[in-house]
């Protein structure tokens, strides 16, 4: 009865740390990233790093290099012959 004791405790305790190492450390890092955006520190990060990448992207001069041009180009002609 004891040998049946010792190997459940000594079971427990490995599913406990298997958990703790794999699940848990996922669990955790999830949680940090929900405490960053309901935070009101991490919400003024995010919309400052928004700000700042539209900031860069009106500075560009072209958007789009020649293949994408041509791929919206007939992606909307395909739409517009459809709607028509």
């Amino acid at each position: 009865m004891k040998t049946y004791i010792y190997k459940v405790i000594v079971a427990a305790i490995a599913i406990i740390l298997v958990f703790k190492f794999t699940i848990g450390n996922e669990l955790a890092q999830i949680n940090e990233k929900i405490n960053f955006f309901s935070s009101t520190d991490g919400r003024k990060k995010i919309v400052t790093s928004i700000k700042k990448e539209i900031r860069k992207a009106n500075e560009r001069e072209n958007y789009l290099d020649e293949e994408e041009k041509i791929l919206l180009k007939n992606f909307i002609q395909k739409i517009q012959k459809e709607l028509k």
